[in-house]
């Protein structure tokens, strides 16, 4: 057994999935930058009173949360080059690049329910009670319904970001290196080797022990907002 991961084909097959597995870690994170924010937006568009808007942003969010995510990625990353709209840029980081603008575009349009939820559970009468008290529209939104709001979206926010972990694998529909993609690669040959399964399964130890961390730090996190209860 020593043999086995002392071995040069385990040490090859460890450094390519390691650097797969970075490509999942960045898509992770760019794709919670930019769409913990970009929801919040979009739910500000939702609950607008202008119709136009309202009917737009919630048109949009239906769409984007009733198709599958695989087919964003193949028509964001395809359809453009072949209108002739605009072309990614070449290799690994216009892939990314394509798949990260896909993942933020449709975690935004989850995020941006949870927020809209989130918002219209705050009880009016506490809106209400702060115009009375002399305070603006965005002093109430930030010392009332944002402290409230964060503690009733943490638990529904924890269940598609442990989701966003697993949904990495998918931008391997457009041959980004991530660590499913890497681990499938010693199936068809890379870097000599061909015909090995157990890399691709190896991958799900990966994922076990992200999503543990994920899990660890949002339950600390939720823990530290228990004083809103």
């Amino acid at each position: 057994m020593l043999d086995f991961f002392t071995s040069p084909v385990f040490q090859t097959v460890i450094a390519a999935l390691n650097s797969g597995f970075v490509k999942t870690l960045e898509l992770f994170f760019v794709t919670l930058i930019g769409a913990i924010p970009l929801g919040l937006v979009i739910a500000f568009g939702s609950m607008s009173r202008f119709f136009p808007l309202r009917w737009l942003s919630r048109t949009f969010v239906w769409v984007i949360r009733g198709t599958p995510l695989v087919l964003q990625i193949i028509a964001l990353f395809y359809v453009p080059g072949m209108k002739e709209w605009f072309y990614w840029p070449s290799g690994e980081s216009g892939r990314m690049t394509a798949v990260c603008a896909a993942f933020i575009i449709n975690y935004a349009c989850y995020f941006s329910e949870i927020y809209r939820g989130g918002i219209q559970g705050v009880p009016r009468g506490q809106q209400e009670a702060g115009l009375v008290l002399g305070m603006t529209k965005g002093q109430i939104f930030r010392h009332v319904t944002l402290l409230q709001m964060i503690k009733r979206i943490v638990p529904p926010m924890s269940n598609e970001i442990i989701t966003l972990v697993k949904d990495t694998s998918l931008a391997r529909v457009i041959a980004l290196q991530e660590v499913i993609w890497m681990g499938e690669s010693f199936m068809k040959g890379n870097s000599g080797i061909s015909g090995l399964v157990w890399p691709l399964f190896f991958t799900a130890v990966y994922y076990l022990i992200f999503s543990g961390v994920v899990t660890l730090l949002l339950a600390k996190l939720e823990k530290k907002l228990a004083y809103f209860q």
